[in-house]
């Protein structure tokens, strides 16, 4: 880190720039080369640096990740468009290095570079390795799940260390990629655990929170046990050392995660990438700011930082190099680590072009990857609401998907306060805003938008472009807000409400999202903002498996539901608004409507769904024929509860029922 005279000075040259940042950075050549930062080849090595304001620049080679003197100094010449370039005629395989530009007359402190791929410990150092030797057997012949739409994944949202480190788990590598590479664990009870535990679930995609190399954990003291989600970026480029069982070695923590994305495609479920591009962990001294001072970055009129992120700082994605970088390191990560999806940190602080850019590119590379991100921000920003990447602007992204706060808020209640009920936990009122989540916020004629909680109209031209879900990482697991807003209630009937909770989101349009360990009733101790708080509130304890059995079962049978019928995934707005039909019903905290026509192609010709989220029994009028009973009184069966023939239809209080012909 650089000393805090330094980076007063830094902080004071960009702040007396930062009002005529546009015209200058617009004036700023772009480069669009593929070979910055670093190329080994038989003839040596080169080093290449995007810097346009540096008025000198030279690598620094070290022997170690950590501590020591550089071994040789390369001194870089300024090549055309803002390119700094060095190299010597020798493979520095083994080797680490690092960046240091001359700025307004003084050397700023070292960097990694923006591109580094592999690094030391705490990623200080970038390092120089063989790619090709941290490949796993077989891996040029790796896939993840081929998928036709977004619609037909089922996304599973965990973080390393929660779902492994618990002594529960029997996962002998808790806390790191290898966790998912080992197959025929088990808890104390026996039931499965690992990869073989989503294997019986059935998801389709594991979405990992934060796998690059952030900068909150001191990878040389994983003994201290210190925990974060990772969401602030140190090296974007560079697995996280921590996951690695050894983070001093660089080719440790590529090899393994490698090795987990294998064990997870060899399995059939694909990898989803969080990724946090709108911001970085530090602001003067981040391998941004020491590469290109001011550039990557928004301010406001005063020079100061902009802070949509709330984390310190935003990027500034509208700039060329800053799009080009996401676009390309996004592509990054699906060419060398096979990721087949990637989900948007705070995606609104991103513009829509870039985001455009981002999926066009993806899908060019990968017709089965996707994208989704967070539409939202968590401040104002310098660029104008209609560049946004925000939820209202998804029409406008239309290979990008949206988390959908709508159904979120009104089937458990508002997330921002605890003690709020939603539909599914008897508050009457929400019953239009749930409907918005079911066609997938696509414009359906029987859906009332001036009527919605949170958005006044169709934000989604397809429900592909629509995450449904009803918790996440962020704010109260789906349990302790149950816990929260139902403090009486027994713990069987708060398992009632998560059932009916999760049935709308798995049989609604769109994609569902869940997550990891809400199938067993998992808990954070009643803690929101878990980010950094220890394994005690945030690892899953899988006796709960044992405990919750019949919870896991109705879980894995609503998810064989929808992967079974293509009615629950439609793709275009315009078979939303044919096929799914809503009844006209008057009682409080009920919805009731069918998918007709076999839907989608389903081999159903009509399924009806009725939700009861009151705390009375509800009837309702059924068409005369045969039905099968799927799911009734919290008990769901794909193959069959029984038949029903038609007529008055009781439906239970707390459950949905869903019947088909």
């Amino acid at each position: 880190m650089q000393n805090i005279a330094g980076a007063v000075a830094l902080a004071a040259i960009v702040c007396s720039q930062a009002k005529a940042d546009d015209a200058r950075f617009a004036d700023f050549p772009v480069y669009q080369g593929d070979d910055l930062e670093l190329t080994v080849c038989p003839a040596g090595t080169s080093f290449a640096l995007w810097s346009p304001e540096a008025q000198a620049a030279r690598v620094l080679i070290y022997n170690t990740g950590l501590n020591g003197e550089p071994v040789m100094t390369l001194d870089m010449a300024k090549g055309q468009q803002g390119v700094w370039r060095a190299a010597v005629p020798e493979q520095l395989y083994g080797k680490f290095y690092t960046f240091q530009i001359q700025y307004d007359g003084r050397w700023l402190d070292e960097t990694p570079g923006i591109w580094a791929k592999a690094a030391g410990a705490n990623g200080k150092r970038a390092a120089i390795i063989d790619f090709d030797a941290t490949d796993p057997a077989g891996w040029a012949d790796d896939k993840g799940p081929a998928i036709s739409s977004i619609t037909d994944a089922v996304i599973y949202e965990m973080h390393h260390r929660d779902f492994s480190i618990s002594p529960t788990s029997g996962i002998a590598n808790k806390g790191k990629f290898l966790a998912l590479t080992e197959e025929g664990t088990h808890s104390p009870m026996g039931d499965k655990t690992g990869i073989d535990h989503l294997k019986e679930l059935g998801i389709t995609h594991v979405h990992i929170l934060p796998s690059y190399d952030y900068n909150s954990v001191d990878e040389t003291n994983l003994p201290a046990n210190q925990y974060n989600w990772g969401y602030d970026p140190w090296n974007y480029n560079v697995p996280e050392g921590s996951y690695s069982t050894n983070p001093s070695d660089p080719a440790t923590r590529v090899r393994e995660m490698k090795q987990m994305v294998k064990s997870l495609h060899d399995n059939g479920i694909g990898v989803v990438m969080d990724v946090v591009y709108n911001h970085t962990a530090n602001n003067d001294d981040s391998n941004f700011s020491l590469t290109a001072p001011g550039y990557f970055y928004r301010h406001r009129p005063d020079g100061s930082y902009s802070d949509a992120s709330g984390c310190g700082n935003e990027t500034a994605s509208e700039r060329q190099m800053m799009r080009d970088y996401i676009v390309n390191s996004v592509l990054y990560w699906a060419k060398e680590y096979h990721i087949d999806g990637f989900r948007f940190d705070l995606m609104g602080i991103h513009d829509i072009e870039t985001m455009n850019e981002v999926a066009a590119a993806l899908k060019a590379y990968n017709p089965s990857i996707f994208v989704y991100g967070e539409g939202w921000t968590a401040g104002d920003s310098p660029l104008p609401g209609e560049q946004r990447a925000l939820k209202d602007n998804a029409y406008l992204m239309p290979g990008v998907a949206v988390f959908s706060d709508d159904i979120r808020d009104a089937v458990k209640g508002h997330y921002s306060n605890a003690a709020d009920r939603g539909f599914a936990t008897g508050k009457p009122g929400n019953e239009e805003t749930v409907k918005i989540g079911i066609v997938g916020a696509t414009a359906h004629p029987q859906v009332d938008y001036a009527k919605g909680n949170n958005s006044r109209k169709p934000y989604a031209a397809a429900p592909t472009q629509v995450i449904n879900y009803v918790s996440c990482h962020d704010d109260l697991t789906l349990t302790d807000k149950l816990a929260k807003s139902m403090p009486d209630a027994t713990e069987a009937d708060r398992q009632r409400a998560a059932r009916l909770a999760q049935t709308i989101v798995f049989t609604s349009q769109g994609t569902p999202f869940m997550f990891a360990g809400e199938e067993v009733f998992r808990d954070k101790k009643g803690v929101h903002n878990s980010y950094k708080s220890p394994d005690s509130i945030n690892a899953i304890d899988w006796t709960l498996k044992h405990d919750n059995a019949e919870q896991f079962a109705y879980y894995k049978e609503l998810i064989r539901l929808r992967r079974e019928h293509p009615a629950f995934r439609m793709t275009t707005t315009e078979d939303v608004a044919k096929h799914l039909v809503f009844d006209d019903v008057k009682q409080p905290n009920v919805i009731s409507y069918s998918l007709i026509d076999h839907a989608n192609g389903d081999e159903w010709k009509e399924i009806k769904l009725i939700f009861n989220g009151s705390d009375e029994p509800v009837e309702v009028k059924v068409p005369r024929g045969r039905w099968t009973v799927i799911a009734n009184d919290c008990q769901i069966n794909v193959d069959g509860l029984g038949t029903f023939k038609g007529g008055k239809a009781i439906v239970v209080p707390v459950s949905a029922l869903i019947l088909a012909r």
